[in-house]
């Protein structure tokens, strides 16, 4: 990210704050929705992201509305998930010479992060909450994560190459939207 002016950093930001609110929503919808369908407590998945945190953010008190406060740390990560792949997005396609698909690009990644994170990070660091929905339950969502982030992409940032920079070194000149 060299020589990155003021304005596009705010575009980046603008569009993962986009992205990973959508996302984040739509995780939360298909949470709910699966809830309703299986018959189980989808407010308990909430409380287990208020638990699975709780270990670093002592001084905040999250177990006073642990649904409340699990809704509003998974939105957090999520918007810190939508900065981090909108950064992503911006280097991948700045270097390529062919367009890349957002919708195949944000559901790889997604699918990479549930990986890491069923597989690896949430085992240790609270082996109960891999446990609160079934696995391909979790892995849809993170799918649907990637879907609504790559529509946001699309939509949100006026036009997926919105976040490339104009490429004046070489032959492959892409446009980058001034706004």
């Amino acid at each position: 990210m060299k020589n990155i002016r003021p304005a596009q950093i705010a575009q980046i930001a603008k569009v993962g704050v986009l992205l990973g609110l959508a996302g984040g929503a739509a995780e939360i919808v298909w949470i709910a929705f699966y809830g309703s369908l299986a018959g189980s407590d989808a407010a308990e998945v909430a409380r287990g992201v208020s638990t699975a945190v709780a270990w670093l953010l002592p001084a905040i008190p999250l177990s006073v509305a642990p649904v409340i406060s699990g809704i509003v740390v998974h939105m957090i990560l999520a918007v810190g998930v939508g900065i981090v792949l909108a950064v992503a997005w911006r280097e991948l396609t700045a270097r390529r010479p062919v367009p890349v698909n957002e919708y195949v690009f944000m559901v790889g990644a997604l699918t990479t992060i549930w990986a890491f994170n069923f597989f690896i990070a949430l085992p240790l660091i609270s082996p109960t909450f891999v446990d609160l929905v079934p696995y391909p339950v979790s892995l849809m969502s993170k799918v649907l994560f990637g879907l609504a982030g790559a529509t946001a992409l699309r939509y949100g940032a006026g036009s997926p190459t919105a976040l490339i920079p104009i490429r004046t070194s070489d032959s492959h000149q892409m446009n980058s939207d001034p706004s």
